[in-house]
């Protein structure tokens, strides 16, 4: 089974946090799901290189990437996946959907109630337990 190194950005915002919409995915259990942004670590990146590249590439989004937060490995069906995850922030909320089909900006009490897909669930958990 493919085990995928990832990195994903939980982006603050004027103290909301941004939400992204996967589109339709050759698997149902995240097509349409929602996800924390950030993408695949290339061979020599570090995990914040990644992150920044990543965001970049999907959103034209330019964020300073801050602390680790956690660091997430869920089994899915088809593959295994672990997900470093930083806080992150941005001089603003301007950037363009390229891989996404939506997005929202929510305050943390608010996120619980979209529908994650299942790694980024973990990260939504980690989130609620913090000040």
């Amino acid at each position: 089974m493919e085990h995928i190194k990832v990195v994903a950005a939980v982006v603050v915002n004027r103290g909301k946090i941004l939400c992204m919409q996967r589109g339709i995915t050759r698997y149902p259990y995240t097509s349409l799901r929602w996800e924390f942004p950030g993408g695949k670590i290339e061979a020599g990146e570090s995990e914040q290189e990644a992150l920044r590249r990543e965001l970049q590439e999907e959103m034209d989004y330019d964020v300073n990437v801050g602390e680790k937060v956690c660091e997430i490995v869920h089994k899915y069906p088809d593959f295994i996946i672990t997900m470093s995850v930083y806080m992150c922030s941005a001089k603003n909320r301007q950037f363009t959907l390229k891989e996404h089909v939506g997005s929202m900006w929510l305050k943390k009490e608010d996120i619980m109630d979209l529908e994650w897909c299942d790694a980024d669930r973990a990260i939504v958990k980690k989130l609620m337990s913090m000040d």
